[in-house]
């Protein structure tokens, strides 16, 4: 049982690891994840926990959460509503923020009429500490707190101790500006997270608000929550889509760029099926909804996107761990630098090196990193999501990084999967026609592609009535009884079995073969062509280009066919005739075949990949919105049937990985040096201040980068495959 909360007024990214570390131990529960930078706890208890057990589990998260951030208000986030963005960030200040900033205000204006006029000494340590109290007094109330709930080590407990130990050595004037400047530069990392949290919400800003639901003859605005299958809506020029449907009347333009990245519009008519999320951009549409909210297209982004900091990327979790050691290892470091130089080196004052020693304590909080490291993957997800791909999680961006093998299907991923009827072969007496009548019949009930192509070349109604015994055989084809004669339809594997003898194989031929038998004797075949995606050459000289060590195809599709696409888009290997469970176990032996660390991932186009994308490091459903098993196996999830967004998602890893590495080498590095510069007693509490809150802001601006990303600009060269011939040719080919 999974249930989702808003953590609002979530702003320690500290507080959240210790927070999910809390959570995690509680009896009953699963696993806990709090995610920064969306403000959620995403809460897992194993198996089925009853009603009363469950409000057990949240009453006692709710108050591990209070102990740690008392402000933070938890409220669950309703299963019916789990798609709907996540709160605005409030900015229009309430009566609390109103005082804050009074008292800051008095404080800062204390403070500056005590430094320009002159004040006896009993009365200016007076003031100074008045002026201290109201800027800094809350920072001082939360590191008590914090300490009688058995929190040490963190940013209030450093910063107050800094600024006591100021006052105790008679650098008041220090003192309170170390604490304006703390108090300034956190305010300036509150908004610029609450800015890159904003901006990634805005990405995502694609639910719906209303619904126009078709009521008799009038037409009622209501939540698309309310809205039924079956149900009537009108969409107007210029609304949003709010659900999935067909469209009964009207016709237009959809604006569907929210969805898969691409500008131009997608021209819909009766019986066009429409996605939630799209923008009527010219005529009035009735449409007939076919999903509730919660399974529309629209909804599934949304989670995707938003529950993708539930996976951590390994970078970000080794940062959780480095930040509970770093802080206190910096503790005992200025503990030392203050007590044992004085003892050792001769004429030694105690009060320069604890003011040496204080400037650690500012400069080693560690929020930099921890704050600015989820918002870089948050905002590359966010990004990725703009060009039409969906990523879980930080740790599947991540791994992009780091592609040893692209295992490939063939259909519907690196070909159109638009089949036409290229050729017939037929054998004995049989005419083209004759098997063209048998074979639509065979596979008038199915939804094959293949199937569908000889149903579109057939181009008749189909009498069910003369149609009986119907058995399909999996990954073989299709037994039936057609006007009472036994009728065989499929490949090769299902002639073998049926021990029918069949021409030998004819290397030339091109594209995939169905055979037909007529009463236990070979009757001839249709051949079944398909079309090369004009971008997959492309994508496959691209991720050589990129380091990828080996580019596999795998498919069901004869040896000749599959060895011919292999050909012409420089694939490095081909399997081909397998079953869909043939295709797992090649999957396990490319996997073990691996010397490197890298990854695999494999590409397919969601209709009967699920237990292949499932067992890949990284699953890619190529536009596999229709596909609910696909979306649910899969890793990331590419809404076009572009392969070069794959590229895209490369790209975009890469990025990404590279902003973080820059925020953990510029925030590493200058803490280090502000370090080693105040144990030498040259870096002043100035610098201190900028080596944390500085460096902080700096870092998460950088970070809100990886929100922008580039549209893929390679142009990918067109391939097709050569123009089929028709012909009635009595040579057949396996």
């Amino acid at each position: 049982m999974e249930m989702q909360f808003n953590l609002e007024g979530l702003c320690c990214p500290i507080c959240a690891a210790k927070i999910e570390s809390g959570i995690r131990k509680l009896a009953g529960v699963e696993n806990a994840v709090v995610d920064f930078s969306a403000q959620k706890l995403i809460l897992e208890t194993a198996g089925t926990t009853g009603d009363d057990h469950a409000r057990e589990i949240i009453a006692r998260a709710d108050s591990i959460v209070k102990q740690y951030e008392p402000d933070i208000i938890m409220t669950r986030i309703d299963a019916a509503a789990a798609g709907s963005p996540s709160p605005a960030i409030k900015t229009a200040p309430d009566r609390g923020k109103i005082f804050d900033y009074v008292r800051f205000g008095l404080g800062l204006m204390l403070f500056i009429s005590v430094l320009v006029f002159q004040f006896a000494d009993p009365v200016e340590l007076g003031l100074f500490l008045g002026a201290y109290l109201l800027i800094g007094g809350e920072v001082l109330l939360r590191a008590v707190k914090n300490i009688s709930r058995g929190q040490v080590f963190d940013e209030n407990f450093l910063m107050s101790l800094a600024t006591i130990g100021a006052f105790a050595i008679g650098e008041y004037p220090e003192g309170v500006a170390v604490m304006l400047f703390y108090q300034i530069g956190e305010a300036f990392q509150d908004h610029a997270v609450n800015r890159s949290r904003s901006s990634i919400t805005a990405l995502m800003d694609i639910r719906p608000d209303y619904v126009n639901l078709k009521r008799g003859e009038l037409i009622v605005k209501a939540d698309p929550g309310e809205a039924k299958a079956g149900d009537i809506m009108v969409v107007k020029p210029g609304e949003r889509v709010p659900l999935d449907g067909i469209v009964l009347e009207g016709r237009s333009a959809l604006d569907t760029s929210a969805l898969t990245g691409e500008s131009l519009p997608r021209d819909v008519e009766a019986g066009s099926a429409v996605l939630s999320g799209s923008i009527n951009t010219s005529g009035l549409l009735v449409i007939e909804v076919t999903k509730v909210f919660g399974e529309s297209t629209v909804s599934k982004i949304l989670n995707l996107v938003q529950n993708a900091g539930s996976k951590k990327a390994p970078v970000e979790n080794f940062i959780t761990k480095f930040a509970r050691y770093y802080t206190p290892a910096v503790v005992i470091m200025a503990l030392i630098l203050a007590f044992v130089p004085p003892l050792l080196i001769p004429g030694a004052i105690f009060s320069e090196w604890i003011n040496r020693a204080l400037v650690f304590l500012v400069v080693s909080c560690p929020c930099a990193l921890v704050i600015s490291i989820p918002l870089s993957f948050f905002g590359g997800i966010g990004g990725a999501s703009r060009q039409g791909i969906l990523i879980k999680g930080g740790n599947y961006l991540d791994a992009l990084n780091n592609v040893d093998t692209v295992v490939f299907d063939k259909t519907g991923t690196l070909t159109r999967g638009v089949f036409t009827v290229s050729k017939f072969m037929p054998a004995g007496s049989y005419t083209p026609e004759d098997l063209l009548f048998y074979a639509a019949h065979a596979e008038s009930n199915s939804s094959h592609p293949i199937a569908l192509s000889i149903q579109r070349a057939y181009g008749k109604s189909v009498d069910a009535q003369r149609i009986s015994g119907l058995e399909e055989i999996a990954g073989r084809g299709i037994r039936v009884l057609v006007d009472g004669k036994k009728i065989l339809a499929g490949n090769s594997r299902l002639l073998d079995a049926e021990k029918i003898p069949y021409p030998a194989a004819n290397p030339q031929v091109d594209g995939t073969i169905v055979h037909l038998a007529i009463e236990g004797a070979y009757a001839g075949c249709l051949i079944i062509s398909d079309e090369l995606k004009k971008d997959s050459l492309g994508t496959i000289r691209a991720l050589k280009e990129r380091g990828v060590k080996n580019t596999v195809m795998l498919t069901g599709d004869t040896k000749a066919a599959g060895e011919r696409i292999a050909r012409e888009l420089e694939l490095d290997r081909v399997y081909t005739e397998l079953l869909p469970h043939q295709k797992v176990e090649q999957l396990e032996i490319l996997a073990n075949e691996k010397k490197s660390a890298g990854k695999l991932v494999f590409v397919g186009d969601g209709i009967n990949d699920a237990p292949v994308l499932a067992r890949s490091d990284i699953g890619i459903a190529m536009g596999g919105l229709g596909s609910d098993a696909a979306i649910e196996a899969a890793d990331m999830v590419i809404m076009t049937d572009e392969p070069s967004k794959l590229i895209t998602a490369m790209d975009i890893a890469k990025r990404t990985r590279s902003i973080v590495n820059q925020n953990i080498v510029f925030a590493l590095g200058v803490k280090s040096v502000i370090l080693v510069l105040g144990a030498l007693g040259i870096a002043t509490m100035w610098a201190a201040v900028f080596g944390d809150v500085g460096v902080a802001v700096i870092a998460i601006c950088n970070a809100a980068r990886a929100l922008k990303v580039k549209k893929q600009q390679t142009m990918f060269p067109e391939t097709t495959f050569p123009s089929p011939t028709h012909s009635g040719s009595a040579s057949p080919g396996q």
